[in-house]
């Protein structure tokens, strides 16, 4: 005895007495799971893809969930059979399908702009102190001769006859109806005859405009900036793109970045490191005196509070730090020299780290 085929309530899971949004939010869950999109490699899930999409064409139709409930089956319909491929059935319930990969409907007469990118370098005072900075870039407007329309002013539109003008072409296969978008007017229901010399029959031409950009304090270097509604406008007056501003911070010659923080290194000579010394220090704002106390070692570190950045989200700014190196005349005078050569008969006792490294050197000599 052959297995007895399961009714279309037992394929979505749903009792006879379910309303439709019961039996489409069942199908609803049945397509998320064995969608072949979805479900890729599972055993059967396309036979039951198909099962609930048949179930679903049946009890979604009032007239033919009667005839079903009373004869068990619908006129011209074999059970177990579908006269369309997978891809025909997501458009028929495209409505569905559209909540479940977050797909528009066909035919949508708007057309969102296009998103814009552009590379903006700024110094990195900019980014500390944040700057407001004008662009220069190209993008499609709304055609100032044709207002849009694609056609030449003055010339008319002409309605299309594959679509009768309604935008739509009607498919029927069985008591399957699927209408689709109309490919000669793309769903706008007339024909250009006379297109727009500006813009060709687009509607958008492009324009070179200037656009003031703001950049906050404390932007990183690569970070991206959105400018809504400054990208490309849209075909039909539908939404424009956004404009993504990508911020490249060039190199600065005496600073480099660390978070908060900015580090940099200050040259100074022997006998600054020795004696001690104030020195003019440059800052991302300006120049600031510090002492540099005597005796100070090469790659000693200074800080100096709040002379980095702020951050982009809160309140604590960063410290500028500082790392001193001490710098070893190259090439010496004759003068120079016997200086050099009497502080060194001098200075011996005056190195400690110098005279404990020799110590160490011994010390292990002898092991």
């Amino acid at each position: 005895m052959a297995d007895r085929r399961p009714s279309y309530y037992e394929v979505l899971g749903v009792d006879r007495q379910a309303s439709l949004e019961e039996i489409k939010k069942a199908y609803r869950r049945l397509a998320m799971r064995y969608h072949p999109d979805r479900a890729q490699g599972e055993p059967g899930a396309e036979d039951r893809f198909k099962e609930a999409s048949e179930a679903y064409a049946v009890l979604s139709d009032p007239a033919k969930r009667t005839e079903y409930d009373r004869f068990g089956q619908v006129k011209g319909f074999e059970a177990g059979a579908s006269p369309f491929d997978n891809a025909s059935i997501q458009a028929i319930f495209s409505d569905i399908f559209s909540e479940i990969f977050g797909r528009k409907k066909k035919g949508a007469k708007r057309t969102r702009g296009r998103d814009l990118k552009y590379d903006l370098h700024i110094s990195l005072e900019e980014a500390a102190a944040g700057a407001e900075k004008e662009i220069r870039i190209p993008r499609k407007v709304r055609c100032a001769t044709c207002n849009g329309s694609g056609a030449h002013p003055g010339s008319e539109l002409r309605s299309c006859a594959t679509c009768d003008g309604s935008g739509e072409i009607k498919l029927q296969q069985g008591f399957f109806s699927l209408k689709r978008t109309c490919s000669c007017c793309h769903g706008e229901g007339k024909i250009i005859t006379n297109p727009c010399r500006t813009c060709f029959g687009t509607g958008l031409a492009e324009l070179e405009q200037v656009l003031s950009v703001k950049v906050p304090s404390g932007v990183g270097d690569g970070q991206r900036l959105r400018v809504a509604g400054k990208g490309e406008e849209g075909v039909n007056i539908a939404t424009p793109g956004d404009l993504f501003v990508h911020v490249i911070i060039d190199p600065h010659p005496l600073f480099t970045r660390d978070g908060t923080h900015v580090r940099c290194e200050i040259p100074i000579s022997i006998s600054e490191a020795a004696l001690g010394c104030q020195l003019q220090i440059p800052t991302l704002t300006g120049k600031v005196r510090m002492r540099i106390p005597a005796g100070t070692q090469s790659g000693a570190s200074f800080r100096l509070a709040g002379k980095g950045f702020l951050p982009l989200k809160g309140k604590e700014q960063g410290d500028q730090l500082i790392t001193v190196v001490v710098e070893t005349p190259a090439e010496l005078t004759t003068r120079q020299r016997e200086l050099y050569e009497e502080l060194f008969s001098q200075e011996k006792e005056r190195l400690p780290r110098r005279a404990a490294f020799r110590r160490t050197l011994v010390e292990r000599g002898r092991q």
